[in-house]
């Protein structure tokens, strides 16, 4: 599998993490771009491993991915416990403000999918006031089936974005970059989860001092406890982890 990428990286239960800073990351997506090189970026978490781990189908997204970064504090544990270290947490959130940073200089074409109406549409006129370079061609809600698939693929095939950014949901976003980004005409493609309700200002991310002390997880659960039964993922993963210490790098 190592052969097959184009950057280094660390097996966690066979998903390839990258080596790579944030720094590097977006020197390393910003020569995709230029190439026009098809990229589909998973920004993940403890979670998604564990989802993927229980669901063959979402592993295969994983691992056919073109890049997966550490979003979550726990995949940078976990490398750093079984001896082959991350060399830091690159963020979805702020990869995608990194990204629009450095789209100022090229102009980038961006299309923003996802979260509901008002969400979306405060999220672009904001990032847009915030990135002037950066050419927002368009973007709509999340909040469509999949009758209505070949609509939302074909209008953002016709403005051919530099970037594509997709809040769905982790279980469903990445599986539906895969399905599509054949057909998307969009050089990067990433799913950023939750960015645009932050963005927009409907919520609130942690602040610096949580960040730094790793516990976001425990911020977002006290803000929205009905994600408990999802969080529990993350003790689990931990304990797998410790579990399979010697073989955690080695599963395919």
């Amino acid at each position: 599998m190592k052969e097959t990428k184009q950057y280094p990286f660390v097996p966690i239960y066979g998903i390839p993490f990258s080596k790579l800073t944030m720094q590097d990351t977006v020197v390393w997506l910003t020569q995709a771009i230029q190439e026009r090189r098809s990229t589909h970026v998973i920004t993940a978490n403890p979670i998604m491993v564990m989802a993927a781990l229980e669901n063959a189908n979402f592993m295969k997204v994983m691992k056919q991915s073109d890049l997966v970064v550490p979003d979550g504090t726990g995949v940078v544990w976990a490398a750093n416990y079984v001896g082959d270290p991350l060399p830091e947490r690159v963020t979805g959130f702020d990869l995608l403000h990194q990204l629009m940073t450095a789209g100022q200089e090229y102009r980038w074409r961006v299309y923003m999918l996802g979260a509901s109406p008002e969400v979306i549409q405060e999220a672009a006129s904001r990032l847009q006031q915030q990135y002037p370079a950066i050419e927002i061609v368009g973007y709509r809600d999340g909040y469509f089936g999949a009758a209505e698939d070949e609509q939302v693929v074909e209008q953002i095939s016709s403005l051919h974005p530099d970037i594509l950014f997709v809040a769905r949901g982790a279980d469903t976003q990445e599986p539906w970059i895969a399905k599509y980004r054949d057909r998307l005409n969009s050089t990067v493609m990433m799913g950023v989860g939750g960015s645009f309700d932050v963005i927009s200002g409907r919520s609130k991310r942690a602040p610096e001092w949580v960040q730094s002390m790793r516990i976001e997880w425990l911020y977002r659960l006290v803000k929205e406890p009905s994600r408990f039964t999802r969080m529990l993922a993350l003790p689990k993963f931990a304990l797998k982890v410790m579990r399979d210490k010697e073989k955690v790098t080695k599963i395919n």
